[in-house]
């Protein structure tokens, strides 16, 4: 960092923001809404795992239904979440926990299941046990690999079976998922397994035993760990994060690879569904988010804002927009009024009704539809980046005939033959990906073929290409390793002997500049929305509440952000309690 960096630049740059402004208006954090450890100490996170937290609802008639869990070191901790309404009492959490020799690492409540009076909680830890935990009975029912026979490696993320009250999956550091009942037991020997499924780079293999046991399944997927999973909003499918570099999607069902895509270096670290189930999301190790489409197995999109890992990315249902172009909604007028457009009513309802109208796109009614999908994302370099994904980049083709016309009716007259001056750049909100005739895609039918030529472009655009080889080259100068030779580490000999390391490697290169891994310049890049440093350790959490969204620090502490309009009975709060920082 040069001197005048360190003396005047980067004392602004490293200031804390506490709070930013949107299209949509001013989100505030809320200092007396932050949830951590009842001492607000910061924790010392050097070698610790991430912290993480989630949510559950018990539908407790009080309208007072949300609850907290999150993890910091070896505690764990169980709170009513108050929100926007009323300020955290850090003195009276639901439960608390402190582990010893082992530390939590992920967990996750059965949302089907939850009332006020009982929730099953699961806990992942960081020497491979699960175990099944009711806070609010304050009971342990179960330990899953209690003695380590299933895998030794740690727990890097589980999730209940959506629909299901008794099936579970967790993934691990071997690059290994296993399905589990917590009506079975896990047996006193190491399990036995035959072959069920195998594809390119995963295999599936069945639990062999003569009386019900877990695991019921285990999927060996790509090489090293499977950092996180997410199922689509319908349950049917299944989205891995590996930190070989690879998104792997699979039916759910039938163990069948539906889609791939790969990093632009780097492993993935995190993946998120947008609301309708029809865009994949990841961020990584390349300090990249990136768009997958679903339904054409490519990527759509790129986005660069970030300066460091990306370690998780959400979608933010309740600013997600699906609209026709017959009477577009305008995002104008109060705070309240917008939020009222774009809210969701129920996420499932909504994400029903998204797709069931995005599918007017590809229909013969001659209508069309205004898509913006909002997600936001948050790193190791203590920033909150939040994403605009419109038509721009959804449908480019779509945009491209609109753009063509428009050009044609304006520059005939001057011999020009309609074509876009190659001196004449679009604006920013406008621009578009490279010609598709210099596209690996191009000969691929998509969503976009099918398209209808769209009658309005959405305002929200934020788009930027790569033009020169000079930013490729900084790419390639990335100031950190592209931990090939980590991942290499971290491969177990038994997934050596199932997937060739050179094998993986050589088509890890050959997919460079296909629609699985295009080329910086072969897609369109976003820009962020916004992008802020709001914290001081590196950020572990992003969820988007109706309310609020949720951020929390390797430090320990749970922050909420209100949305515009939403305050509420906070809004008087004393900012003496805050930590300290600006705001923009």
């Amino acid at each position: 960092m040069s001197k005048m960096a360190a003396e005047g630049g980067g004392k602004e740059a490293n200031e804390i923001k506490t709070q930013f402004t949107t299209r949509e208006g001013v989100y505030k954090l809320l200092p007396n809404s932050e949830y951590s450890r009842p001492n607000r100490v910061p924790f010392n996170s050097q070698g610790s795992n991430p912290v993480k937290v989630s949510f559950v609802n018990v539908n407790d008639q009080s309208g007072n239904g949300e609850r907290i869990c999150f993890n910091v070191g070896r505690e764990l901790y169980f709170y009513i979440y108050k929100g926007v309404r009323k300020a955290a009492d850090l003195s009276k959490p639901v439960d608390k926990r402190i582990y010893k020799g082992t530390l939590p690492t992920c967990h996750d409540s059965n949302a089907l299941t939850a009332t006020a009076e009982s929730v099953s909680l699961l806990v992942g830890f960081s020497a491979g046990q699960v175990q099944l935990i009711d806070p609010i009975k304050k009971e342990t029912s179960k330990l899953f690999n209690e003695d380590r026979l299933i895998d030794k490696s740690p727990v890097t993320c589980l999730k209940w079976v959506p629909g299901s009250e008794h099936l579970f999956l967790v993934s691990h550091a071997s690059g290994c998922l296993y399905l589990y009942n917590v009506e079975h037991t896990c047996g006193t020997t190491p399990p036995h397994y035959q072959l069920l499924k195998q594809g390119e780079s995963y295999v599936v293999h069945t639990c062999k035993s003569k009386s019900a046991r877990n695991p019921l399944l285990r999927w060996t997927v790509g090489e090293g760990a499977v950092n996180e999973f997410a199922f689509s909003p319908d349950g049917k499918f299944l989205a891995c994060a590996g930190q070989d570099g690879f998104l792997r999607v699979f039916c759910f069902d039938s163990a069948e690879l539906h889609g791939t895509m790969k990093s632009y270096f780097g492993g993935l670290l995190c993946v998120c569904w947008s609301p309708d189930g029809r865009y994949v999301v990841t961020g990584g190790e390349d300090d990249l988010v990136t768009v997958w489409s679903f339904s054409d197995s490519r990527v759509v999109a790129r986005g660069r804002g970030h300066k460091s890992w990306v370690s998780v990315v959400a979608f933010d249902q309740c600013i997600t927009s699906v609209q026709d172009n017959e009477a577009p909604a305008e995002f104008s007028g109060s705070d309240e009024d917008f939020q009222d457009q774009v809210q969701f009513n129920g996420s499932r309802e909504r994400a029903n009704s998204s797709q069931s109208r995005l599918s007017k796109r590809n229909s013969t009614d001659g209508r069309g539809v205004s898509v913006t999908y909002r997600f936001g994302s948050v790193g190791q370099d203590t920033q909150l980046c939040l994403w605009d994904l419109t038509e721009d980049v959804l449908f480019p083709l779509s945009r491209t005939r609109t753009h063509t016309n428009a050009m044609s009716g304006e520059t005939s007259a001057n011999g020009n033959n309609g074509a876009t001056p190659s001196n004449s750049p679009l604006p920013r909100s406008n621009s578009l990906p490279h010609s598709s005739g210099n596209s690996p895609n191009s000969h691929k039918p998509g969503i976009a073929d099918g398209a209808l030529i769209a009658t309005g472009v959405s305002k929200f655009a934020t788009l930027a290409l790569h033009e020169t080889r000079k930013e490729r080259h900084q790419e390639k100068d990335h100031k950190r390793n592209h931990s090939i030779s980590y991942i290499s580490n971290k491969s177990s000999d038994k997934l050596n002997q199932l997937i060739g390391t050179r094998t993986a490697k050589a088509d890890a290169a050959k997919m460079m500049g296909t629609s699985s891994c295009p080329r910086m310049e072969e897609i369109p890049l976003l820009e962020p929305l916004v992008c802020k440093k709001i914290a001081h350790e590196r950020l572990t959490v992003l969820i988007f509440l109706q309310d609020c969204l949720v951020t929390a620090c390797q430090e320990g502490f749970v922050c909420t952000w209100a949305r515009p309009g939403k305050v509420g009975l906070l809004s008087s709060q004393n900012p003496a309690n805050s930590p300290s920082g600006t705001v923009v």
